[in-house]
């Protein structure tokens, strides 16, 4: 997977902040702001429901030709023909993930606070890897805040691209940007909003004024 398509506003689904009813709704409205990744991150036990939302995440990202990337879930990700996977430390190894979704899946790893994780992931071949809680977030309040000084660091230390997740918002964005990551993940500051397209647009903006 090249890794120029590893960068820009990385959108996360959350059961608890999208209407059922409106999911499709919801995520178009954020790929028309401009997301350039959505991760598809439902943690219910409703089978059903997530390979139904997963397919219609599949189907729009292919629409707008956005990565598609499913939190977890690798059978999930290999039913719906997505992008890739998104891995945390209690979900299967890189090396699974890779046998099952192939050689050109992208696989993320959550690295938390921890740079000598990353670097085995990135020893492992994962894609990328996300740090975070950046700051204190609305979505995992118990996470460890990591603060930015971990993207400075591991932008010295790695050649993978970096996602940054956890309290981000149009706010703080370019701070985020400014010390190192590829790519800002959120998820409250788009889908607590009234206007997700809109809300979207505006982070992607920041985004793309400094990343150049």
């Amino acid at each position: 997977m090249s890794e120029n398509r590893l960068k820009g506003l990385y959108v996360i689904t959350d059961e608890d902040l999208i209407n059922e009813d409106q999911f499709k709704h919801i995520i178009e409205s954020a790929l028309q702001g401009g997301a350039s990744i959505i991760q598809y991150r439902d943690k219910s036990d409703d089978q059903e429901k997530r390979l139904h939302q997963a397919r219609i995440l599949r189907s729009l990202c292919e629409q707008y030709q956005t990565l598609c990337l499913i939190n977890d879930d690798i059978e999930l990700a290999r039913a719906v023909g997505a992008d890739g996977v998104h891995l945390g430390k209690e979900d299967a190894s890189i090396s699974q993930a890779r046998a099952v979704l192939g050689t050109n899946a992208i696989i993320g790893i959550s690295c938390y606070d921890d740079i000598p994780l990353a670097l085995t992931a990135e020893k492992n071949n994962a894609d990328y890897v996300a740090f975070g809680a950046i700051f204190s977030s609305r979505t995992k309040k118990d996470a460890k805040v990591a603060g930015l000084e971990i993207l400075s660091r591991a932008e010295q230390q790695l050649s993978l691209p970096i996602c940054a997740i956890g309290g981000i918002t149009r706010d703080n964005v370019e701070s985020v940007i400014e010390s190192g990551a590829d790519m800002v993940a959120v998820i409250s500051s788009v889908f607590t909003a009234k206007d997700t397209r809109q809300s979207t647009k505006e982070l992607n903006r920041h985004f793309l004024s400094l990343a150049d």
